[in-house]
């Protein structure tokens, strides 16, 4: 997976190839899906959700271009996949998730294979997380019409929001950064994701 689909594919940060090699992903998949776990392809985990697919994945860690002081926010945990790949790069990860069961088998995959740099969280993420604010980098794994705007004011000075942008069926994978002159836009290509439930992106 990480020499063909993303090394393959353009993904060159050593921090982000060795954390999608370290992670593993068949943890986080539903148990009849995990002969698929290593395809590049999403999969269903219940709920109207998805795993996003690993080059995916590894395109948007990439992206928010972490370091081991970054502190980060996670808006969709999903079944914990990402946090835990996010996790092994950061300081630590808060990671928002609507669905309440989710984040809580989330959290039981992500304390069986040992990671603790980790909080989650239950409402709705595009508000953000004011009170550890403001990130380093705030990843976003549901399509939104927009930013949100609480996301952007949470954004540290040369913080980066990753976030997909568009309607709900296609998307542009964008990277934002917070300059001190100002935000800088960045795109990463096409992309496909659930939509982001909020009064601040799609309404259900």
């Amino acid at each position: 997976m990480v020499r063909k689909d993303l090394v393959g594919r353009g993904i060159s940060d050593a921090r982000v190839l060795a954390a999608m090699a370290s992670v593993p992903r068949e943890h986080f998949v539903p148990q009849d899906l995990r002969h698929l776990a290593y395809a590049d392809q999403p999969l269903p985990i219940g709920c109207e959700q998805t795993i996003s697919q690993p080059y995916i994945v590894a395109l948007m860690t990439e992206e928010a271009h972490l370091t081991r002081h970054s502190n980060v926010l996670e808006v969709g945990t999903g079944t914990g996949y990402h946090t835990a790949v996010v996790a092994s790069i950061a300081r630590h990860v808060w990671s928002v998730e609507r669905i309440a069961t989710l984040s809580h088998d989330a959290g039981i995959r992500l304390e069986e294979i040992g990671v603790e740099n980790v909080t989650l969280l239950i409402g709705d993420g595009a508000q953000g997380h004011l009170a550890t604010a403001p990130f380093d980098a705030i990843i976003v794994a549901a399509a939104a019409p927009n930013s949100p705007d609480p996301l952007l004011d949470q954004l540290a000075i040369g913080g980066r929001l990753v976030i997909p942008v568009g309607d709900r069926a296609i998307q542009t994978l964008y990277s934002i950064e917070r300059t001190a002159d100002g935000l800088v836009n960045h795109t990463a290509g096409s992309c496909r994701f659930v939509p982001l439930v909020s009064p601040q992106a799609f309404q259900g």
